[in-house]
């Protein structure tokens, strides 16, 4: 099913974001985490590609398990930086004879040396492009794609990032993903732009429980993300007295307010940056309302 057909049908729903290990030895740990967030029943799980030098055959191998072992309709990241028109396709009819039939479409990281051209296919060298190539070679597949309510890093303007959102929701997304955030302010801001600049399609908020105060720093870093500064000293304060388990809670505490308000706002779902850890998404869930 394409998932934005589930979308349509549902009232309010929650997604999962899981991270492929790096090394095999992780494995039965990991789909012991997908075991029990499972049982939460997610209304999608999206899959990172080729995340921590994980491989194209371990994201497959990782996605089709989900499918088809787990019962969960899912979602594989798809990038297009470094890719050949032919290696996309060659991954799209993998997934196919798999049973996956969902994928979030993405640019990809730019190499961090800059060195961006040589690894820009001429055919595929955005996110819109990667879209366009889906939509018109394998235009079964439900697609989703990102959007950033504290604009792209690389965005010139605001105004320009959302022109690249709407262009890939109209060169055939479904509906939007957002990066993280912990200010919902930031996320009402960017929908009722984006309802200005003509986009229509659903825009679901991503939700990142803070779990350790250096990995959130390292992350909002690369992601162009901000911390409120009351948030942060809050952090800070429970990390200086109480150590990781204090973060933990404030960042979990923090993640449930996020997603209580969100829900009781009327978004259409929360997806959840799992950051595989079935605990403290149990914990973030625990008790939240639903439409």
């Amino acid at each position: 099913m394409k998932i934005i057909d589930a979308i349509n049908q549902n009232t309010q729903f929650m997604s999962l974001e899981f991270f492929p290990p790096k090394k095999r030895d992780d494995w039965p740990a990991f789909f012991e985490t997908v075991r029990q967030l499972a049982q939460l029943k997610p209304l999608f799980a999206s899959v990172t590609y080729g995340a921590g030098g994980s491989t194209n055959d371990d994201s497959l191998e990782i996605v089709s398990r989900l499918q088809n072992e787990f019962g969960l309709e899912t979602m594989a990241h798809l990038t297009c930086i470094g890719s050949s028109p032919d290696e996309i396709s060659c991954f799209l009819s993998d997934l196919t004879d798999a049973g996956v039939k969902n994928v979030l479409a993405l640019r990809g990281d730019l190499p961090q040396d800059g060195t961006s051209e040589p690894l820009l296919p001429s055919q595929l060298r955005c996110a819109s492009d990667l879209v366009s190539y889906i939509r018109t070679s394998f235009s079964g597949f439900g697609m989703a794609v990102a959007g950033y309510p504290e604009v792209h890093p690389d965005a010139v303007s605001p105004e320009s990032d959302l022109s690249f959102l709407k262009l890939k929701l109209d060169n055939g997304g479904d509906f939007a993903i957002t990066q993280l955030f912990f200010d919902n302010s930031l996320y009402h801001d960017f929908v009722e732009r984006a309802r200005a600049a003509g986009i229509t399609k659903p825009i679901i908020p991503g939700i990142l429980p803070v779990v350790s105060l250096k990995v959130i720093k390292r992350i909002v870093s690369l992601c162009g993300a901000s911390i409120p500064p009351e948030f942060l000293a809050e952090l800070e304060q429970a990390d200086q007295t109480g150590g990781a388990a204090a973060v933990q809670k404030v960042g979990i505490t923090h993640a449930r307010r996020q997603a209580q308000e969100l829900l009781n706002a009327g978004v259409p779902g929360i997806h959840i940056y799992t950051l595989n850890r079935a605990e403290v998404v149990v914990e973030l869930l625990a008790g939240l309302e639903w439409r």
